[in-house]
């Protein structure tokens, strides 16, 4: 499978809100957060910063998203990690991560996951990431050490 990364544009906002939507729907305990303000701010996150979101395509059609960032000068990010159902469980997400880790150069990566998100968990897992902390009763944040040369 042929995979391309091209910037996400303003027709991307949509899908990627209902992302989001979906993942807080699913595994966030909606009775710590207030629910509407969590999704204005989500809202606001992509329509600001869309220029650093990527457009993943596999053989020609567009598969998912994610967002990688330098979280400060030591640190990335890789954030909303996104795929189309029909593109989950091929081997795409792992391809994504193990392309940001390269991508690294040097640095740790850190992401945010939903604790019930147990698939995703093991995937990270997997791909060496480890349990960093817990900061609420929902969420993991997850760091892999950079590759040594």
């Amino acid at each position: 499978m042929k995979l391309d990364f091209r910037p996400a544009q303003p027709e991307d906002i949509a899908p990627l809100f209902a992302f989001n939507r979906e993942l807080i729907d699913a595994y966030e305990d909606k009775s710590l957060i207030d629910y509407g303000r969590v999704l204005a701010w989500v809202r606001r996150k992509l329509e600001q910063r869309l220029d650093e979101y990527t457009c993943v395509w596999a053989d020609g059609q567009k598969a998912g998203y994610f967002h990688f960032y330098p979280l400060d000068g030591k640190v990335m990010e890789l954030d909303d990690l996104y795929l189309f159902p029909a593109f989950r469980g091929r081997g795409i997400g792992t391809e994504i991560i193990r392309a940001c880790c390269r991508a690294a150069a040097g640095r740790p990566v850190v992401l945010y996951v939903f604790v019930r998100n147990t698939r995703a968990v093991a995937l990270y897992r997997r791909l060496g990431f480890c349990v960093a902390a817990q900061p609420s009763p929902t969420r993991y944040i997850m760091r892999r050490e950079a590759d040594t040369p």
